[in-house]
Formats: structure tokens, C-alpha cells, sequence
């Protein structure tokens, strides 16, 4: 999705909303542009492409003045191009505006305003609020930005900046995220913290049909009707250089390699030793209703989708509770049935993805209680849910999700095995050997991080191949479509996720030598299955990479190269698997010369259905 920026100060706008816009490439990259006011008039830049060009555009050609907007866009409406490129102007070029969102009217709305003589010269539907906020302007820009929104259905965040106003930034959201940051004698917007954090550390986090009147000198934030609101300012937790590279060639081996230190953080106050029960602050639960729940529904999207699978085994295995698990944009069209005691748990690393946000609604509706497990706070998932369970992975630049998934996994383990202990649905001693082992994560993550060489290895081999499978069976299951997932969306290797169990079904149809298969065969209750897999694979000449447990002699022979993982009980190799199956992904792609940070057409959080 799109990302945007908004600056009023005294200095250079421009530059401050490029450095944002850095920051926030990640949500979309097709095109680019920012505008000012100089002079009591508008000075709009706009490029195609990365910020690269954006950099060289201003490099050339300044764009002075102190108060400016910025966007960087995911191509909704419209194809990529300089007239499609936020910012939007109105037809009398005095007013600015960028956008992150869909106006779902838009198509009703730009035909009224061309019978009343407004010319269009974009696809797009931002347009639209730049033409409205034009019609209902008489010198009060926020009483105008306020009746255009009235106007719109959608999800919507907006910068708007008028000529005439060269004092006044105005920012308004509904189902978007927007924060404003707070400065001395300036001021900032931005679609996520990240963007602004090198700037300040304190922001105010609007909510859905809130509106922020931004001087140099203060901000005034009121609802649609101009009621004051009062908000507690919010304090960005984690410094500044949290979201650079830190020295890693791109933001996705970064966040890899920061997984040591997250799983510290997730288990941080929570589990402490094998003999003590899980605590979980945020959960928002009694024991009488954790013991009476007879269902939980996981929802989420993409990568965080995988780990609710996960969850869902987990949840069942240990905590004997029925659990189903849905993608997040097929839970309201299956209309599912909500029992009394129904538990939701939404997954999301943004607390932003719109699909996730719709099904909370939905099964809150239904009646079902919702605690969500998230990494961003205070997000708008977060500010909906009954409870939440933080993951503690901290920013997370790169598109591909790495440490978030892991971290997802890591607490929904931790939700399930506290589901258990309270029920009383597990065998003690199992119980404490899972909470033992979860204690030495941090150090196994540590262990596979120090054999990324072998991984690299491994890619070197089979990374000009352009088709794979990802076998798991069980609890690795989802650890194979998550792999698939990883490879094929910064690599552009075509790759699927498969449960072992099928390939009869079908898919061993595609195996040949030039296709290569990464087997996940760790000691379990599905191990024997997955030799037996294996060797059909072999049988008919496909090349096999395995990923089994240090020192398994038996899958070393049966496969073509092999990842090792420390030995762990198998409801928590998840966790184990993952990290090494990232690296895999990470050095094919880089092997290939992949943009791995922007793999086309994808952004880092997607905030419209």
C-alpha cells in the first residue's frame, strides 16, 4: 500500500519528506512525488520509479519551501505513470493532496464533479478529494477537508496543504493508518512511525474519522463534527537506528539476523523457567474463561496466515480446544458459525492489513471475543480488539515478513501451552519440556544464524532452477508453504507449498530433474511419512533438499544437499525450520539479483481489501 509523509517547520520540506518517503518505500515504489508551498503558490515534483529517481530529481532541481507532503504509491487505481503519481491537485491548483486507501465511491463522485465542470487528468480516485476539498473551500482548509471527507466511502488517509494556507498542514484517516509527529517549532504526518522516528519519538496515533489541524506551533485534533479530541501522546519505543540496515547489505538479512535478540524480547516477563506457569499480559482473559471457550478462530493474511496455522495445531494439540484457522479475506464470504465463548485471534505484524481488520469486525459482531497478536502498538487492530498479545519482533522493514513470522509462532506456542497449563488438556511434563526448550531458542537461533554459510552453499546449487516444492507434514506444513511463500516472492521462483501427504494426489506429476524439492523432515510423529516421500521424489530423478534434525544419517542419504537443524520436540521446530528456510530464500534471490527489500508488486502492508 501506499505510503505518505507530511512536513510543517522551518526547514526544507522536501527533504525531510524524501527521507520519509525512504522509510516508507517498502509500502509501494511504483511512483513517487511531493509538493510545497512557496511563495503562496504550489511546487509539485513527480517521478516513475523508485526514489532513486525522486533523489536525482531534487538533486538537480531543489524544491524549497517549509511545508510540503510526500508520497510514495502501490499502484490501486490507475497504472504506474506522472499523472496517476500523488500528490493530486485541484483543478485551480491551490490545494495538495496524498492519499493511502481506496475511495470505494470514487467512481459516482468523478462523475458528479465533471457535470459540475471539474476536469480529471488522472485514473486515479484520489483525484476526486482534491476536486471536493477545491469545491467546499472558503478559507477554512480544514472545514473543507472535513465535508469532502463526508462525501467519501472508503478506507482513506490524507495530507492536505493549500496555497492559501501556508500555515496549516491537514490530516485526516478512516481504516488507514496515520500518525503525527511532534517536534519543537515543527511538526510531522506519516503513514507509520518508522517513517518519522530519526525525527521524533513522540507522535499523536489518529483514529478513524479524526481530524489533525498541524501549525509549526502545535497540533489540534477534533472529529468530523470539530469537537476537540484529547490524546495522550504515544512514545515510540525503539530508537531511531532500529530502522536502518545496520551494516547488512539489505533490511531483510538484517531482520533475520535479528531474531536472537526478538526472541529474547518475546519471552521477556513471560517465561522465565520450566517450573512456572506462562504469564501473558495484554491477554485480557480469566482462567474460568480460558477453561470455557469452545472454539478459536485464527484469521490473518500471507505470511501471518502460515503461523495461525500453526497456531491452530497447536492450539488443538495442546489445549484440546476445536480450533479452525481462515484466511482473513475468506472469513466473512464463509459466514462462519460463532458459538458462545468463541475466541478470534486476528494475526497481524502491521496491526494495519484491511482483511484482518474487516474479519475482527466481523466475528465481533458474531459475538466472539478477539485478542489479537500483532507487533505494531497501538495500531488500529490493536485499538479494536479485546485483548492483545505483542510479539516484541520490533520494526520490520523488508516486505517478506522473516523474524514477525517467527515471533508469531513463538507466542501463539507460548498462548497455546498457557491454554494448556490453565485447562489442565496436556501432560505435565510435556508441558515443561516445551517451556524448557522454548527457554534455549535465542540460543538455537543464535546456532542456525552461524550456518548461514551452508545455507548459502545450498542456493548456490539450485538457484537458477525455476520451479520448487516445500513438502512438510503436520505442524510443518504451514513451515513449507511459508518457505514456498518466502522464495517465490523475492526470488520469483515459481515454488508451492504442499502437504507431503498429496503428492500422489497430483503434484509428483511435475516432478523431473528441473525441479528441485526441499523436504522438511524433522523427528516426529510424521517422520517415517516423510522419508517415504522423499524417496518417491528421488525415484524419479528430482533433486531433494532436506532439512532434518543434526546428525540424521537417514536423510542425509536420501537427499541431494541438506539444511541441519538443532534437534527440538516437533511442536516447536517451526520456529527452528523458519530461520534457515529464510536464508535459503534470501541468497537464491540475491544469487539472482533480485531488488529483495521491493519484490515487485508487493508491498509491506496492505491496507485495503
Amino acid at each position: 500500500m501506499c505510503g505518505i509523509v507530511g512536513y510543517i517547520g522551518s526547514r526544507e520540506a522536501a527533504r525531510i519528506c524524501l527521507e520519509g518517503l525512504h522509510r516508507l518505500e517498502y509500502r509501494g515504489y511504483d511512483s513517487a512525488g511531493i509538493a510545497v508551498v512557496r511563495d503562496h503558490a504550489l511546487d509539485v515534483r513527480k517521478v516513475v520509479g523508485k526514489l532513486l529517481n525522486m533523489d536525482a530529481s531534487l538533486a538537480e532541481k531543489p524544491l524549497p519551501g517549509t511545508l510540503g507532503i510526500g508520497h510514495t504509491r502501490w499502484a490501486t487505481h490507475g497504472k504506474p505513470s506522472v499523472e496517476n503519481s500523488h500528490p493530486h491537485v485541484s483543478m485551480n491548483g491551490r490545494i495538495a493532496v496524498v492519499h493511502n486507501g481506496i475511495i470505494e465511491n470514487y467512481g459516482e463522485l468523478r462523475e458528479r464533479l465533471r457535470a459540475e465542470g471539474y476536469v480529471f487528468k488522472s485514473q486515479t480516485d484520489t483525484e476526486v478529494m482534491a476536486h471536493l476539498t477545491q469545491k467546499y473551500y472558503e478559507g477554512d482548509l480544514r472545514a473543507a477537508v472535513i465535508r469532502a471527507v463526508k462525501d467519501l466511502e472508503g478506507a482513506f488517509a490524507f495530507g492536505v496543504i493549500c496555497a492559501d494556507n501556508p500555515d496549516v498542514l491537514v490530516a485526516v484517516r478512516r481504516f488507514s493508518p496515520l500518525v503525527v509527529g511532534l517536534g519543537e517549532g515543527e511538526n510531522f504526518i506519516a503513514s507509520d512511525m518508522g517513517a518519522i522516528r530519526k525525527e521524533t519519538d513522540r507522535v499523536y496515533v489518529i483514529d478513524d474519522d479524526e481530524v489533525a489541524y498541524i501549525t509549526r506551533e502545535g497540533v489540534e485534533l477534533t472529529d468530523l463534527e470539530g469537537n476537540r479530541i484529547e490524546r495522550e501522546v504515544f512514545v515510540i519505543p525503539w530508537p531511531a537506528e532500529a530502522a536502518e540496515k545496520g551494516g547488512h547489505k539489505k533490511f531483510m538479512h538484517k531482520e533475520i539476523h535479528e531474531q536472537t535478540d526478538a526472541m529474547h524480547n518475546c519471552l521477556a516477563g513471560r517465561l522465565s523457567a520450566p517450573d512456572r506457569p506462562i504469564q501473558l499480559d495484554g491477554l485480557n482473559m480469566t482462567a474460568e474463561e480460558i477453561r470455557n471457550l469452545r472454539k478459536v478462530v485464527f484469521t490473518a493474511c500471507g505470511t501471518a496466515y502460515h503461523a495461525g496455522l500453526v497456531g491452530r495445531f497447536l492450539m488443538e494439540y495442546l489445549a484440546k480446544i476445536p480450533a479452525e484457522c481462515d484466511l482473513a479475506a475468506e472469513l466473512r464470504a464463509r459466514n462462519p458459525v460463532v458459538l458462545d465463548n468463541t475466541l478470534c485471534v486476528p494475526i497481524s505484524q502491521s496491526g494495519e492489513t484491511a482483511d484482518t481488520l474487516v474479519a475482527l469486525r466481523d466475528m465481533k459482531e458474531k459475538g466472539a471475543r478477539c485478542v489479537s497478536v500483532l507487533n505494531v502498538v497501538d495500531s488500529s487492530i490493536a485499538r479494536e480488539s479485546d485483548g492483545v498479545v505483542y510479539i516484541q519482533a520490533g520494526p520490520e522493514i523488508g516486505v517478506a515478513s522473516t523474524k514477525a513470522y517467527t515471533l508469531q509462532v513463538m507466542t501463539m506456542t507460548l498462548m497455546a501451552i498457557h491454554f494448556a497449563e490453565v485447562r489442565g488438556t496436556a501432560d505435565p511434563a510435556l508441558l515443561r519440556e516445551l517451556k524448557a526448550e522454548m527457554l534455549k531458542m535465542p540460543a538455537y537461533a543464535a546456532e542456525l544464524l552461524k550456518r548461514e554459510p551452508q545455507v548459502l552453499a545450498v542456493a548456490e546449487r539450485f538457484y537458477r532452477l525455476e520451479d520448487s516444492l516445500y513438502l512438510g507434514r503436520g505442524v510443518n506444513l504451514p513451515s513449507a508453504m511459508e518457505g514456498a511463500l518466502k522464495l517465490k516472492e523475492i526470488s520469483y521462483i515459481h515454488a508451492e507449498g504442499y502437504s507431503a501427504g498429496e503428492m500422489k494426489h497430483g503434484p509428483i506429476a511435475l516432478v523431473d530433474p528441473e525441479l528441485f524439492t526441499v523436504a522438511i523432515a524433522v523427528h516426529g510423529d510424521v517422520y517415517e511419512k516423510m522419508i517415504g516421500n522423499i524417496q518417491e521424489i528421488k525415484a524419479r530423478s528430482g533433486p531433494v533438499i532436506g532439512v532434518a534434525d543434526d546428525g540424521d544419517e537417514v536423510i542425509g542419504r536420501e537427499c541431494d544437499a541438506m539444511i541441519w537443524v538443532p534437534p527440538v520436540p516437533e511442536m516447536l521446530s517451526p520456529m527452528t525450520v523458519a530461520i534457515p528456510l529464510q536464508l535459503l530464500a534470501y541468497h537464491m534471490a540475491d544469487l539472482r539479483g533480485e531488488d529483495i527489500d521491493q519484490p515487485r508488486n508487493l508491498a509491506k502492508t496492505v491496507t485495503v481489501e
